[in-house]
């Protein structure tokens, strides 16, 4: 049997998918409910900047369907600003929020930055025990010095995903080599792109077509060895995430549920 795979996009709250995916009246309170209608998971980038309030996490478990689930980023005052190193506080708190998801609760994403370099192995090395066995994790290292068999290993020792990333930080061939080891019972996939310039995220601005089949196989291959898949688009990776996310969903052989169909949904609030 092969294992699930769960695309979406990286956040819901963008005024410029009013029209091209969000029914012209849709509200951003709103928005959520109508996205959860066409994707199935999302990935939660305001986690990163600070620890969410239990209402508000408690609102996105109600606004949402049975089944869906959300991969969060752990604040960015523990990858960033201290690095790993005495956060057990914050990380307890941002932890116990998480698990307000309950059922929902995906992956969470460890995403360090640029100049966070191999020579800071210690640190990784310490925090990866330290993490709770009820939560799943994928780190996303943005320095090409970390790719390499030990660090690789390392991670499928606690059952830890590498978060492959289609960016400009890695050569894509690598990452899609990296895709096919994967370090933990889940891949955590995501598509950022090169072009930081778009600034309309209402429509496609590049053709990724040849690179997302490339991913399209990846996933595939991962799904069929019974590994389960979260891949999630940014919109800086083409110019408008939801048209990406629903090609990747044709491509892997599911059914997409186009914008038509949400408008007609709109009566079920």
């Amino acid at each position: 049997m092969s294992a699930p795979i769960r695309l979406g996009t990286q956040g819901w709250n963008y005024d410029a998918w009013v029209g091209p995916f969000y029914p012209g009246d849709t509200r951003p309170a709103d928005y959520l409910t109508v996205y959860a209608r066409a994707f199935d998971t999302v990935e939660v980038d305001s986690t990163f900047y600070a620890v969410p309030p239990v209402r508000t996490v408690r609102g996105w478990y109600e606004r949402t369907p049975p089944g869906f689930t959300f991969a969060l980023k752990l604040p960015q005052e523990i990858t960033h600003e201290r690095r790993l190193r005495d956060s057990a506080d914050l990380a307890e708190e941002f932890f116990e929020r998480a698990r307000e998801l309950y059922d929902k609760l995906g992956p969470v994403l460890i995403q360090l930055a640029p100049d966070f370099g191999p020579s800071e192995l210690p640190a990784v090395a310490n925090l990866l025990p330290a993490l709770p066995r009820d939560i799943r994790f994928a780190i996303e290292f943005r320095h090409r010095g970390w790719i390499n068999d030990g660090v690789i290993a390392l991670l499928a020792e606690h059952g830890v995903a590498l978060a492959v990333t289609d960016a400009r930080w890695i050569p894509r061939k690598q990452m899609l080599a990296l895709a096919s080891r994967p370090t933990a019972n889940f891949a955590y996939l995501r598509w950022m792109g090169a072009n930081r310039d778009i600034v309309d995220y209402s429509r496609i601005q590049i053709d990724r077509t040849r690179e997302l089949e490339e991913w399209a196989d990846v996933m595939t291959t991962l799904s069929k060895v019974n590994v389960k898949v979260y891949g999630y688009v940014n919109n800086l990776f083409a110019g408008h995430s939801p048209q990406s996310a629903r090609e990747l969903q044709r491509m892997v052989g599911q059914a997409p549920v186009n914008p038509e169909s949400l408008g007609e949904q709109m009566s079920l609030f």
